[in-house]
């Protein structure tokens, strides 16, 4: 397995929130956006649980948050919580759509 790393700017570094898949951050990048719902679902989960949430906003939006996150909740484990506060309070000030 390649080394973790902090540095998100290498695209062939293993991100630190990977410590379960040998995956480089171009291999991520590439799944999450990918034609395979389960995968992109499963790897979102992944980061949502694992990353630093000032770490997940280099990948994804709060809207494909919002919009996954009555599929994600089941997979998110000590950080649903989080991320269903986060996300139901920017809907209450109007930042994100209801």
């Amino acid at each position: 397995m390649r080394p973790l790393t902090l540095d998100l700017d290498r695209p062939d570094g293993r991100p630190y929130f990977l410590w379960s898949e040998d995956l480089s951050l171009h291999e991520f990048v590439g799944r999450l956006r990918g034609d395979d719902a389960a995968e992109r679902l499963r790897l979102l989960a992944l980061l949502l649980r694992e990353a630093r949430d000032s770490d997940v906003w280099r990948f994804v939006t709060p809207e494909e948050i919002a919009r996954a996150l009555p599929r994600l909740a089941p997979r998110l484990g000590r950080r649903r919580r989080f991320w269903e506060f986060l996300i139901s309070g920017w809907r209450a000030d109007g930042l994100l759509a209801a």
